[in-house]
């Protein structure tokens, strides 16, 4: 009880703080986090594991000489540009994204654990917590950045939480977060439904599922572009969750289907947002994943303590206050729990006033030209 009111005591004092001025000439009004869940970073810098593309190890239904048709090129260069088409060819090229090991780029997670929950947790509140180490934990105790942006007068109601899996109202505690939120099976459209809402709706309620808690990522796509053009969110969380559910699955195919799809995805949000005057040129990207995964012949369908690699993730982030570095090489290991003051700094708050515990923000993504004062 102590600390949550010291965080609310820190927290409200913090809000009567106008913003450092040294943030008075970003350019960011508005963030996106966005997060594919479990994406391993070997298939993000080197592409389709050529191993995996069997139905012996890589529990492939499709055909192998469709898959390489789709996926396959020597070069894993031009190979992870044939999965992730928009992350290659404009996010990391306006932008910065790290983790790519053969690089020298580490980017991990520190909790410890390498699974859903306290993944989640580390991102969103800053630091790892040792409670959270069950993705059954119940409402979180902690605060994330989300809620915290959320008290702020120019952000309240404007914040908001759609994801595939259910559990995310459990995370950003949806009750005393009070954040916008569509998570899970929950019927995206209410009210007085147009025909077109109406059906998605019905398709809601009648899909066969594959996992209780887990929408289908298509599924979540829908409401969510209709939200963003409707009502202009200044801070958004997006989470896809094919790539970790079909990797559990053993079904590799369908693990580089939905990988491909969430780049789809990710192009289409952005293109949305930058055709309206609210978003273009003013909003960030973070894209990310909340854990890795094990490599090897078995190991890539499960994470965890047990499966060596599994904390290792990757990062990227583009917007008009980023500096176009591209791909880092031998550049500082970068840290999950950085992400959560990356997102307050490029909204010109400081996360950190309020939770002291939490990791600074990740090095050279604000650039220093634009935050610079004149």
């Amino acid at each position: 009880m102590k600390g949550k009111l010291r965080f609310l005591v820190v927290g409200v004092l913090s809000l009567a703080l106008a913003a450092p001025s040294s943030w008075a000439q970003l350019k960011t009004r508005n963030v996106v986090l966005i997060v594919s869940d479990g994406l391993r970073w070997q298939e993000v810098f080197v592409g389709a594991d050529p191993t995996l593309l069997n139905e012996e190890h890589g529990g492939i239904w499709a055909s192998p000489e469709e898959l390489r048709r789709k996926f396959w090129n020597d070069d894993p260069t031009e190979r992870r540009k044939m999965l992730f088409p928009f992350l290659w060819g404009v996010v990391a090229k306006q932008g910065q994204i790290f983790g790519n090991q053969n690089k020298g780029s580490i980017a991990r997670v520190t909790n410890g654990l390498a699974f859903s929950y306290p993944g989640y947790n580390e991102m969103l509140t800053g630091h790892p917590d040792a409670r959270v180490n069950s993705n059954e934990f119940g409402p979180n105790p902690n605060t994330t950045v989300f809620e915290w942006m959320n008290h702020f007068p120019e952000f309240h109601g404007q914040v908001a939480v759609y994801a595939t899996w259910d559990t995310f109202k459990n995370i950003f505690n949806e009750p005393r977060s009070q954040l916008v939120m569509q998570a899970g099976w929950d019927l995206p459209e209410k009210g007085n439904l147009t025909p077109r809402q109406e059906l998605l709706n019905e398709l809601y309620r009648t899909t066969t599922k594959l996992d209780n808690e887990d929408v289908w990522d298509s599924f979540l796509q829908v409401p969510l572009l209709d939200y963003v053009k409707s009502a202009h969110p200044r801070l958004l969380f997006v989470g896809y969750g094919e790539t970790d559910n079909w990797a559990h699955s053993g079904r590799y195919d369908l693990v580089l289907e939905s990988a491909h799809n969430v780049d789809k995805f990710v192009q289409q949000l952005w293109e949305t947002m930058q055709a309206m005057p609210e978003y273009r040129d003013q909003t960030t990207f973070i894209i990310t994943t909340d854990h890795g995964r094990g490599n090897g012949l078995e190991e890539w369908k499960e994470h965890g303590v047990d499966q060596k690699g599994s904390e290792n993730i990757w990062i990227a982030v583009m917007g008009p206050d980023t500096e176009a570095l591209g791909e880092r090489a031998n550049a500082s290991a970068v840290t999950q729990a950085e992400i959560a003051a990356t997102v307050a700094e490029f909204l010109g708050k400081d996360f950190r006033q309020a939770a002291p515990d939490a990791a600074p923000p990740l090095p050279r993504v604000v650039s220093k030209i634009a935050t610079a004062v004149k």
